[in-house]
């Protein structure tokens, strides 16, 4: 561990499950319990056993906010379309094993060939954000939306972080999939479509507000005022018809649990803390947090930023604290600061552990295929419309989400 870097306290929400709440994020979060200690040696050398045997079989995959234990058996890592995209490019592995969330499983599944199959070690790794938007509710709010006469100049956008389901509403609807780092130019395109970023054209944007906000804002050149927020427990998602046909940007009532814990007050803390201190967060963060910061981007920009950076420089991080911990330790010579003092873990990421990465590939060897995400045709197909579209797209730069 770098010296520099000082562990956060555990937050009480993190005493016991279900047992306390997270009140400082937007809607509250469940945490889970103490994380798992370090699994034992016996769970390690069965992992390592069971990957031996299958060989070229099986390709793991692991994102950028699981833990150490899990990540050092992945044969990749990263975030969730680029491990997608990996998967699609190792088509002689029969077994995809993604140790992430299912939106990213059911995006590997779009993407990989049929006779590849794709493995999720825990069912119960979701993500509270994805769940925010149910398909239903995003075509009532559709519906709503042409009755106020709209839709035949609005484009729908989904973040990568969404279900198959919503991919799939895009590809119908003449809309695309984004990623935290090509959004602008996901934007662009979208208004491109109706008359461009100057016109009277709309994007609607699910399930996070804040990657739609801070894109519209920071680099469209949009205001505050030209975005508007649909809350799905509200008729005309609690505005006016009048305030939707003003907005150019109308963003689903949803977030990212874990960034939307970052406040600026955290900022301003560690600028009078660290004089100098850079300040790099995700733009899943709010719109205060994102405009205090001095470098915005996803988690592969933050990754090469710290890369890049010169030693003995100061460093606060605002994303997830798995990831930030793993680059204190890859760059002592820096100092490496969490943006928070107190930490809640991605709760569902954090449900995929070694005992359960063993029980899946020991499956696997023993003839079975445990926890498959399938994605059915009709949904695959409509949803890889959407992603054909993101994947046409200038590729930004950096190019990874």
């Amino acid at each position: 561990m770098s010296a520099t870097f000082t562990e956060p306290a555990e937050s009480p929400a993190l005493l016991l499950l279900g047992q306390r709440r997270d009140l400082m994020s937007e809607r509250g979060v469940d945490c889970p319990g103490a994380l798992p200690s370090p699994s034992d040696p016996d769970l390690v050398e069965r992992a390592l056993k069971a990957k031996e045997a299958l060989g070229d079989r099986v390709f793991i995959l692991g994102h950028h906010y699981q833990r150490d234990e899990v990540i050092q058996f992945a044969d990749v890592t990263g975030d969730s379309f680029k491990l997608a995209r990996d998967a699609a490019n190792r088509p002689e592995a029969e077994f995809i094993v993604f140790c992430g969330v299912h939106f990213m499983a059911e995006s590997a599944d779009i993407l990989t060939t049929d006779e590849q199959q794709v493995v999720l070690p825990d069912m119960a790794a979701g993500c509270s954000m994805a769940d925010m938007a149910d398909i239903n509710q995003v075509e009532d709010a559709w519906a709503q939306l042409a009755e106020a006469g709209i839709t035949d100049r609005t484009i729908p956008i989904t973040y990568m972080n969404s279900t198959a389901a919503l991919k799939a509403f895009c590809g119908r609807n003449r809309g695309a999939v984004c990623t935290s780092s090509n959004s602008e130019t996901a934007l662009r395109w979208a208004f491109d479509q109706i008359g461009g970023v100057e016109g009277d054209g709309k994007v609607f944007f699910f399930p996070d507000q804040h990657l739609g906000r801070n894109t519209a804002v920071l680099k469209l050149a949009m205001s505050l005022d030209d975005c508007v927020v649909w809350d799905p427990r509200k008729p005309l998602g609690g505005n006016t018809v009048e305030e939707l046909q003003a907005a150019r940007m109308i963003l689903w009532k949803g977030h990212c649990s874990v960034h939307a814990r970052f406040r600026k007050e955290n900022i301003d803390a560690l600028r009078e803390q660290v004089p100098g201190i850079n300040v790099i967060v995700h733009p899943e963060c709010a719109h205060d947090v994102v405009a205090a910061a001095d470098m915005v981007g996803s988690t592969e920009y933050i990754i090469k930023a710290i890369e890049a950076a010169e030693p003995g420089t100061a460093w606060a991080i605002g994303t997830e604290l798995n990831l930030v911990r793993r680059l204190a330790n890859a760059h002592p010579d820096k100092e490496i600061h969490f943006l928070e003092d107190t930490v809640c873990f991605c709760s569902t990421m954090n449900r995929i552990d070694v005992p359960h990465l063993v029980w899946a590939l020991e499956s696997l060897v023993a003839g079975e295929v445990p926890n498959r995400i399938e994605v059915d045709p009709q949904t695959q197909a409509e949803a890889k419309v959407a992603l054909d579209r993101m994947l046409a797209l200038p590729a930004p730069a950096p190019a990874n989400d």
